[in-house]
């Protein structure tokens, strides 16, 4: 058996590495090798509801749905919000369930850079695993980028609430970003024991956000001599024709991707896979409730959102639509500020929970090797508690991402746009391999799609996945400009290539990739493989 796998060698016996006894719900374990393959270096800090939270922060919904809510309303306007926020909703419904049961067979912080490197086989797991952990990796630090520059949005506009002449200006944004960025950098590096509170407490103010949110846009219009709500034709079945240049169907599929955005990416919960009791169990639970209650948030914050609409045509020449848009439900500077400051709780919850798991896919791939200077990235800090280095350098990159922005709004709209592209690609290549090789090539674990129901959800999930790839790299609107074309596609592809070039220039050469195939190994057969392996070489 490969040395990673089998038994307690040098590294398991260095100075700092965890060996005492990981409590669990139903008693005591000492597993010392979890089902990584690798050392069980940190602590299982997490319970079932806070490992919810992270999942739940970081897809918030309706805080990332409000904040891009323009691009939704330029396909097809408060209907095309509605529907395809829903049709989205359930296509990725099909994703998670089919990323549940890998997280319940394999449960490692890898998540889809392990899982992409065991569904291939043995000849092509290597290499699949590689790409899958990069595209996974990559997409998470951009994603951060994108998450930190609507924070940076918000906040500005709050400022610009209270200032009539104030015109937002690239840098304001940038330097709000910038700052917001560290600050939950610095939270996530520094307070990793409070992360699990946190989290389980920013269920609470997710959920009271958006309930209050709701309130307030839905009662506010009408009274008090404020404009009306919107009529139910106009929410519910006037489409309206924003001059994109395609026709409906495709306008419809292609604004799918303001609920992509919304919904989240459900492997969050998975890079947390060593920091919790029965992850095999608990995974599949975490994804369920962030999805369901993403979901219904997100429905009805929306629905709430658009009947407060009175003036349509001011949404798109406003620099920051949804505020215009809390600003026409409350007639007031006060009640704007105030909603927006809940929305940037939210999306401050949604950054931090990203640097969590932007930071663990990172350390994932040093410790096999996969990135420049592994020994580096590799290290979990033992006062801290935490992958510290590999959160610092996605820190650090998230902040090159957005520099651009201050250069050039469209290259980093179509740099952060692409970490859809590389989310999906990551999930293509743990799910696609599993459908096509029979789905034999994992040992399952508790939650399990049996029989056909497990052939249907992988092909319709990657189906989705591959399909609005295509659909997300067309332009923004025809005839094509240099403002209105689609550069997502081009990014993915050149970030795509300098992965490849990494792997031919160093990676393959040291790069093993993950070697376990799923399942907590007990310190007891661990014990007992070394002294069968100790009884052959003798």
């Amino acid at each position: 058996m490969d040395e990673k796998l089998s038994g307690l060698d040098d590294h398991a016996k260095a100075p700092g590495h965890l060996t005492e006894s990981i409590s669990h719900g139903n008693g005591t374990s000492t597993d010392l090798i979890n089902a990584s393959g690798h050392v069980q270096e940190v602590d299982r800090n997490f319970s079932l509801l806070t490992l919810t939270g992270v999942g739940l922060n970081q897809g918030s919904t309706w805080g990332p749905a409000g904040a891009a809510i323009v691009i939704a309303l330029f396909n097809g306007g408060p209907p095309g919000v509605l529907y395809e926020f829903i049709v989205v909703s359930v296509c990725y419904w099909v994703v998670a369930a089919c990323i549940a049961e890998l997280a319940s067979a394999i449960p490692s912080s890898g998540g889809v850079y392990h899982w992409a490197s065991v569904t291939p086989g043995k000849r092509w797991g290597r290499v699949v695993g590689f790409y899958a952990g990069y595209w996974n990796w990559l997409g998470w630090t951009l994603g951060g980028a994108s998450i930190a520059s609507v924070a940076g949005n918000i906040f500005v506009q709050m400022y610009a609430s209270q200032h009539a002449g104030f015109v937002v200006q690239p840098w304001n944004v940038f330097v709000a970003s910038i700052l917001i960025a560290w600050i939950c950098c610095a939270l996530v590096c520094f307070g990793n024991k409070l992360m699990p509170h946190l989290n389980g407490i920013g269920i609470f103010f997710t959920v009271a956000g958006v309930f209050i949110t709701i309130v307030v846009v839905a009662a506010m219009p009408g009274r008090s001599g404020r404009p009306p709500h919107a009529s139910s034709s106009f929410v519910w079945s006037e489409w309206q024709d924003t001059g994109l240049g395609y026709p409906k169907g495709f306008v419809f599929v292609a604004g799918m991707l303001n609920g992509a955005f919304a919904v989240g990416t459900p492997d969050a919960v998975t890079h947390l896979a060593e920091e919790i009791p029965l992850p095999g169990v608990n995974l599949p639970k975490a994804i369920a409730f962030q999805m369901v209650i993403g979901f219904v948030t997100g429905l009805f914050y929306l629905i709430a959102v658009l009947y407060a609409i009175n003036d349509f045509d001011a949404l798109f020449e406003s620099a920051f639509p949804i505020a215009e848009i809390y600003r026409q439900a409350t007639q007031s500077a006060a009640g704007e500020i105030g909603l927006l400051a809940m929305m940037l709780f939210a999306i401050i919850l949604t950054l931090i929970c990203v640097f969590i798991t932007s930071g663990r896919v990172l350390w994932t791939l040093a410790r096999d090797n996969a990135t420049p200077f592994p020994k580096t990235l590799m290290v979990i800090n033992r006062r801290l508690g935490m992958p510290f280095n590999a959160t610092i350098v996605c820190g650090v990159l998230m902040t090159i991402a957005l520099c651009i922005y201050v250069a050039n709004t469209t290259a980093f709209n179509a740099l952060v746009g692409s970490y859809i592209l590389l989310s999906s690609s990551s999930y293509i290549a743990a799910i696609l391999p599993n459908l096509l090789t029979g789905r034999k090539n994992i040992i399952y674990g508790p939650f399990h799609l049996k029989g056909a129901l497990g052939f249907v959800l992988n092909a319709i999930a990657c189906g989705y996945l591959i399909v609005w790839f295509v659909i997300y790299s067309f332009p923004a609107a025809l005839p094509v400009t240099a403002p209105t074309m689609n550069w997502s596609c081009l990014i993915w592809g050149g970030l795509t290539i300098l992965v490849t070039l990494w792997w031919f220039v160093s990676a393959r050469k040291g790069y093993k990739g993950p070697q376990a195939i799923g399942g907590v190994q007990s310190v007891a057969e661990q014990v007992r493989r070394v002294e069968v392996k100790q009884e052959h070489s003798a």
